[in-house]
Order: structure tokens, then C-alpha cells, then sequence
């Protein structure tokens, strides 16, 4: 069976329902983020009160930046994904459509968004084309509405500096030195209360932090499959230095501090889908030199986009 048949009868099996129900349910948690700021305040106290008056108050004073920061969240992820997903149709790659993943009870509301990709049937330049597109894609959204959202910040507008504090990546820290307050350009923190009237910055946020998680470069994350094309079977040394690297940050943060790090979730899920990115169809084909350079430069993604600890109190 050809190429073009094997694309037509995956495209044919593709599951459509689930899918939908997923993006829904992700528009409702994001939404609800978008509204609560953090949700798990008003969870608690519509628990004690044994009433949703608290939940419906919320929602009813803060609607309009619930609604924009889905809309915001969720073009940054679906052109993420539409990235990869378009990549796939070009070369005729076996993929699934985008499962959208709803977390409500987080300041987040989601878990991001993943895509199925048959990698056994792609060959080295396809795979990294595959992997690079979703990451550009997103910052595409991501970057500019960031830029926005930084230029307004203000202060003045504070709604409290109760509950937690968001820790900026250095990306967004040097949009905020160019273009934000003078009262934050020496900070790296920010309190959420400081940030409820500014959804798009959130969102913005949140879309630099899934970006730079979908670029680490180990296993089959996006920044697996960049390193892999790169250097081969040597990227496998390379993303288990990396791993034991994130697990001594997470012994040290637990024994000097007392505190689990939040990423020792990420390193359990690398865990279970295995540090070492599987061969290619074809690892022989030739990237060139643009991709090889491109390739190199999306490897700053993660440190552009993660913060070391992306939330505090």
C-alpha cells in the first residue's frame, strides 16, 4: 500500500467526537480560569457554603476576561497544534486530530493540547519539520499577544497580592524591560491579583510555558524529535544528561527547601514515555543547513519560555 493510501484510510479512522468533547470541555476550564483567576478559592468557598453563589458572582463580574482569555489560550494552542497536524497532511503522515486536555481546578485550565503522530512512517527531515512547526507556530500567536499584554500592565490596578505569584521567563522578562512599567522592569514575579483585569497577558504566559515544555529536548516532546534530527543517536546522551539534571534540581528543592519542584511531574511523564527518541523511518536523509541552523536556534526555546518555578507563594 502507497504513501498517499495509508494517509487516506488513517484520515478515515481518525477519531472525531472525542476530539470535540475534549475542546469543549477545554473552552469551559479555560474560561473558567480565565474568570476565577484561581479557581480553587471559589471551589472551596462555594464548598463551605454549600452554595454556587460564590462560583455565579465570580462569573458573573468577571465574564469578559474569561471569554478572552479562552479565545487567547486557545488560538495560541490550536495553532500550536495545527502546526504539527498541517506538517503531517503535507507529507502524508498517519496523525490524529488535536486532543485538547482541560484541567479546571488550576489558574491554567488546561494541560495543553496533544496531537498522535505515526513517527515509524516519517523520515529525519520530515519528523523535524513535524516537531519544529507546532512551537513556531504557537509563539506566532503567542509572542505578539504578549508584547500587547506587557505594554498594559498596570499596577494601579491591583486586585490584592494574596494567593500566588507568577515567575516570568526570561522571554517575557525582557518584553516587560522594553516595554512594561518601570515599577516591574527589576522584577521577575508578578502577584495574580495584579493580573485579573489582564487576561491576555495570562494567556500569553501560559502559551510561552506549554511552548517551552513541548521543547525540552528529550523523548518524543517536540524538542525530542528537533535534538534527535540534529545529532542523531547521540541526543539520547544528551536528553538523559538533561533528566538527571531535572532530577537533581528536584532532590535539591526537596531536601534544601522542603518543597517539591513542579517539574517532577514532567520528569515522571518523560519517565514513562522513555528518555530516548526512537529511530526515524529514513535517520540518513539530510536536514541541510537552514534546517540544521534552525534547528540549533529552537533549542533556546525552553529557556526563553520556562520559568524555574512557575508558581509561588
Amino acid at each position: 500500500m502507497s504513501r498517499a493510501a495509508v494517509s487516506r484510510a488513517a484520515a478515515r479512522r481518525r477519531r472525531v467526537i472525542l476530539p470535540i468533547v475534549l475542546f469543549l470541555l477545554t473552552c469551559v476550564s479555560t474560561f473558567w480560569a480565565g474568570v476565577a483567576v484561581e479557581p480553587s478559592q471559589y471551589l472551596e468557598l462555594s464548598a463551605r457554603a454549600s452554595s454556587l453563589m460564590p462560583i455565579r458572582r465570580v462569573i458573573l463580574a468577571n465574564y469578559s476576561d474569561g471569554l478572552l482569555y479562552m479565545a487567547t489560550l486557545l488560538a495560541i494552542l490550536f495553532a500550536h497544534e495545527m502546526g504539527h497536524f498541517l506538517a503531517t497532511v503535507v507529507y502524508r503522515i498517519p496523525a490524529s486530530l488535536p486532543f485538547f486536555l482541560p484541567l479546571p481546578i488550576t489558574p491554567i485550565g488546561t494541560l495543553g493540547a496533544v496531537i498522535g503522530i505515526d513517527g515509524r512512517a516519517a523520515n529525519r527531515k520530515e519528523i523535524f519539520d513535524i516537531g519544529i512547526a507546532g512551537p513556531i507556530a504557537g509563539l506566532i500567536i503567542a509572542v505578539p499577544v504578549m508584547w500587547f499584554a506587557a505594554s498594559r500592565l498596570d499596577l494601579r490596578e491591583a486586585n490584592g497580592t494574596g494567593g500566588m505569584r507568577m515567575e516570568m521567563p526570561l522571554g517575557v522578562h525582557l518584553l516587560i524591560q522594553s516595554v512594561g512599567p518601570e515599577e516591574l522592569r527589576a522584577d521577575d514575579r508578578i502577584w495574580l491579583g495584579h493580573l485579573q483585569g489582564n487576561p491576555l497577558f495570562v494567556a500569553g504566559w501560559v502559551g510561552f510555558l506549554i511552548t517551552g515544555l513541548n521543547m525540552v529536548p528529550v523523548s518524543q516532546l517536540d524538542g525530542g524529535h528537533v535534538l534527535y534530527c540534529l545529532f542523531g543517536r547521540r541526543a539520547h546522551w544528551i536528553a538523559r544528561g538533561l533528566l538527571a539534571g531535572v532530577g537533581a534540581h528536584i532532590a535539591w528543592a526537596y531536601f534544601a527547601n522542603g518543597t517539591l519542584s513542579p517539574w517532577i511531574l514532567m520528569a515522571l511523564l518523560v519517565l514513562v514515555m522513555g528518555p530516548d527518541h526512537p529511530p526515524t523511518r529514513d535517520d540518513s536523509v539530510p536536514l541541510g543547513r537552514f534546517r540544521f541552523a534552525l534547528g540549533l536556534m529552537s533549542l533556546a526555546i525552553p529557556v526563553l519560555c520556562l520559568p524555574v518555578q512557575p508558581f509561588s507563594q
